[in-house]
């Protein structure tokens, strides 16, 4: 049984959206290495498409991909408690009716601005750091 597709994702406020030419299953796994190249942990992974398909529905490719790393959590913790249940930050992949995939996520620095006031000044640092790292693992996934 399929479901209908939806509008592909627009730019919101804080996030970034990066259309591919990549089909879901290759943008999938050009994630998978941009992490590792960046020395980044794949924490969780999550698909209603998957999840779907076990129930008999065909829905357009859909995966969350939490990504973080031990030493950034150890500095957001010290710095904000509250802030680490933001970790790990999530990567949004959505497959478009074209055949092609997007890319997205919330910028780390957009996500832990909650918790700023109150917090120690490295979480500043640490959101800095890795919308520089998310940058990179975004741009290597989407990249031809």
């Amino acid at each position: 049984m399929a479901q209908g597709t939806t509008a592909p994702l627009a730019a919101r406020d804080g996030w970034t959206v990066r259309p591919t030419p990549h089909s879901f299953p290759v943008l999938v796994g050009r994630l998978e290495e941009a992490v590792t190249s960046a020395k980044m942990g794949l924490v969780t992974t999550a698909s209603a498409s998957d999840g779907a398909k076990a129930q008999g529905f065909t829905i357009p490719g859909n995966r969350v991909v939490g990504v973080f790393r031990n030493d950034f959590a150890r500095r957001m913790l010290a710095a904000s408690v509250p802030a680490g249940i933001e970790a790990p930050i999530r990567f949004y992949l959505t497959e478009n009716a074209d055949g092609t995939a997007t890319l997205s996520y919330r910028k780390p620095s957009v996500v832990f601005a909650p918790y700023f006031e109150g917090a120690a000044a490295d979480l500043r640092m640490v959101a800095a750091e890795l919308d520089v790292i998310f940058d990179q693992i975004a741009a290597a996934a989407a990249g031809k």
